[in-house]
């Protein structure tokens, strides 16, 4: 870890994440985080509590989500960090109610097409393991599967299933990249196009950052070529984006990346406050 650990992409139990927010707050204060952003999907109702908390930790808190959005008939994720008054705009909100509907609708589907395939998973069960206020996802249907299955089918096997060509897969097309862009300026926020070395397209991240300026999510927990990628959207963010920044994309202690183990430089987070006007 660095010296100050600094984690810009934090996801708890009020997305897809397996823990809490306090025990994501718990987690960051003992691995020596000092700046740490939550990031979860299509909903800010961690962050409150989070800033709370972080008080009692010497936790900076910086305000964000992650939204899943469409480009090109592609998934695209793209980061939104804001001060806590922007995060509350009224736009941001009823606009993030609305996609965790869709996204939960999207899910269910999902589940229709792996009873389709002969599974026997319930939507009951995927319900259990979801937070009732977030949106369900991909994530939440994979761990109810696993559960059901009695850890007899593999991880491995199970991400196929949802990855393209699998029969459970089902993008979510719903949320233009170009509209998630302008809601976060017209909140207040700033954007981030996030693990850009997933989408496996260089020329569509130059494509997107083009849009309008934002920021290069350049520091992430590759599991493969790690360094070799964050090098290159070093090289990318130095000609295309306003500012870097960088994370665990942590969903919880199962996860092959630790909370704070990418080492994000400070300036990272200097210049995100400065965007944001944040006094730490």
């Amino acid at each position: 870890m660095a010296p100050t650990a600094i984690d810009l992409h934090i996801h708890t139990i009020e997305s897809d994440g397996s823990l809490s927010v306090a025990g994501v707050i718990q987690e960051a204060a003992g691995r020596g985080v000092r700046v740490l952003a939550l990031t979860d999907h299509e909903t800010t109702n961690g962050v409150p509590e989070a800033m709370e908390l972080g008080q009692k930790h010497n936790l900076n808190i910086i305000p964000g989500v992650e939204l899943i959005t469409a480009f090109k008939g592609k998934e695209v994720h793209l980061l939104g960090y804001f001060s806590y008054a922007a995060m509350m705009h009224s736009d941001l909100q009823s606009r993030l109610k609305e996609l965790r509907q869709q996204r939960t609708y999207l899910a269910f589907e999902m589940v229709k097409r792996l009873q389709k395939d002969g599974f026997t998973l319930k939507w009951a069960e995927v319900e259990k393991i979801a937070n009732p206020e977030g949106a369900v996802s991909k994530g939440h249907i994979m761990r109810a599967l696993h559960e059901h299955e009695n850890g007899t089918v593999q991880w491995p096997v199970i991400a196929k299933l949802f990855q393209p060509y699998g029969i459970a897969y089902l993008p979510f097309l719903e949320h233009p990249f170009e509209e998630a862009v302008d809601l976060i300026y017209t909140c207040g926020g700033v954007p981030v196009l996030a693990h850009p070395g997933l989408l496996r397209d260089d020329r569509m991240v130059g494509e997107l950052l083009s849009y309008r300026p934002m920021g290069l999510e350049v520091y992430y927990g590759y599991w493969e070529q790690r360094e070799a990628l964050i090098q290159n959207y070093k090289t990318i963010a130095q000609d295309k984006a306003i500012l870097t920044t960088g994370g665990s994309d942590f969903h919880g202690l199962f996860g092959p990346v630790k909370l704070g183990e990418i080492e994000v430089p400070e300036q990272c987070s200097r210049e995100l406050q400065t965007f944001l006007k944040l006094d730490f």
